[in-house]
């Protein structure tokens, strides 16, 4: 069963797959059915791969299934610390990947006519303090380094689409758009069996036997194919440690409000989705037609209760729009991400014929879908680019003391935002 979000609500295939029973062979077996497991399923299907995948709930249950819905370029990595570590050659061919899996989302969704993921264009990055020179270089670098045109946008220009005095300067992202997740990831597990690939869901690895003829075994029988690949993310478990080791499980929060089609065309004017340049921003959307409003934003190291998601997302979305107070909450949720404590995709080997592709938190959807594809590539012989990731391999997170650094880290950006608005 999925989580009660909005995107399960409203997901418009409701396939259900069977567990696996028996013993099953296949060319190579996929343990975690998320986006990043089920494009790269998809991407060596497409080449006549024997693909299977295991989920242990069903396909999209985690962060791939109910996150805020955003496909724009980049990763959750600063680009100066990308910089720092490998040089700007290689940062800037990393940056052309993220624009790469924008594209390489789009063309997914307009080529296996997922229509049902109902992509809609835009996205406004806003900032809520008066500086503003960073922001026409960082628009100037972009367009000359990638070819990928920001507007600037003015604090009337902002206004003139939302009706909040928050934010002060802008970039406007027209190739950046935003979908319904739940669909688009159920529409690439629909191609992936009709490639003549196979999907387990409710399906639990309990044990790997890595040798040279891998076995996944399962409560009820077991895969033994030639090649695996992990591709677990916030709830990763122990089945291997040193992938569970490498992450930080980080919880982050969405609420959807009732419908209130009028409220909310007098306060947000554009059907562009809307990330703030915080630490931890607030990101939202209107969705259903118009007709409901859904925003996320937060992130604490150990899941709240619906009740306080609903409480700490509604302080923040009226700090913006203190006119929406008449809107009720009719939904919030949680859900685990994977972070890196290096806060870039762990994408490499793990040993012969295993390898491993996970922590695309907070920017996983562009990520993913490029991730798989190079994941595939280097599987298939087909190129090296998945040597870009190695840098940035499966560092160990610090366990219990790692969610704690994690939060104190947060914390104190936090008061570095509030510091900064303050002073503006």
């Amino acid at each position: 069963m999925y989580p009660d979000t909005f995107y399960a609500r409203t997901r418009t295939d409701l396939t259900t797959r069977p567990a696996l029973k028996g013993n099953h062979d296949t060319d190579i077996v996929i343990i975690g059915g998320g986006l990043a497991g089920l494009t790269t399923a998809l991407e060596l299907a497409r080449e006549g791969i024997k693909v299977t995948v295991l989920e242990s709930e069903s396909i999209g249950f985690g962060a791939s299934g109910r996150n805020g819905g955003i496909v724009s370029p980049a990763f959750a990595c600063g680009s100066e610390s990308i910089e720092a570590r490998v040089g700007p050659q290689k940062a800037r061919a990393l940056h052309r990947l993220t624009i790469e899996g924008v594209e390489r989302l789009r063309t997914y969704i307009k080529t296996l006519n997922i229509s049902e993921s109902d992509p809609i264009p835009g996205l406004l990055n806003l900032r809520r303090f008066d500086e503003v020179r960073d922001l026409h270089q960082y628009a100037e670098d972009f367009h000359r380094d990638y070819g990928h045109t920001f507007t600037y946008l003015t604090r009337e220009a902002i206004q003139s689409r939302l009706a909040t005095t928050r934010y002060l300067h802008g970039l406007a992202d027209p190739k950046a758009f935003h979908i319904h997740p739940l669909n688009y990831l159920r529409g690439l597990a629909r191609e992936v069996e009709r490639l003549g690939g196979t999907i387990f869901e409710h399906t639990q690895a309990t044990g790997a036997d890595l040798g040279p003829q891998k076995r996944i075994r399962t409560p009820e029988g077991h895969v033994t194919a030639q090649r695996a690949i992990f591709a677990t993310g916030g709830y990763t478990g122990p089945l291997i440690p040193r992938l569970k080791r490498a992450i930080l499980p980080i919880a982050t929060y969405m609420m959807l409000t009732e419908e209130a089609p009028d409220l909310l065309a007098q306060t947000i004017e554009t059907r562009e989705a809307v990330l703030d340049d915080r630490r931890a921003s607030d990101y939202y959307r209107l969705v259903d037609g118009g007709k409901r409003l859904l925003w996320g934003g937060r992130i604490t190291t150990r899941a709240a209760s619906p009740e306080g998601v609903a409480r700490e997302l509604r302080k923040a979305m009226l700090d913006v729009y203190p006119q929406l107070a008449p809107l009720k909450t009719e939904i919030a949720w949680s859900g685990l991400m994977a972070y890196a404590t290096h806060r870039m995709p762990q994408i490499g080997l793990l040993q012969p014929d295993v390898w491993h592709v996970t922590a695309f938190g907070g920017h996983g959807l562009n990520t993913t879908a490029i991730a798989g594809k190079v994941l595939a590539e280097s599987i298939l012989n087909q190129s090296d680019r998945i040597q870009l990731f190695a840098p940035w391999g499966l560092t160990h997170a610090g366990g219990p003391l790692g969610l704690t650094a994690a939060q104190l880290t947060y914390w104190y950006l936090q008061a570095q935002d509030i510091w900064r608005e303050r002073r503006a």
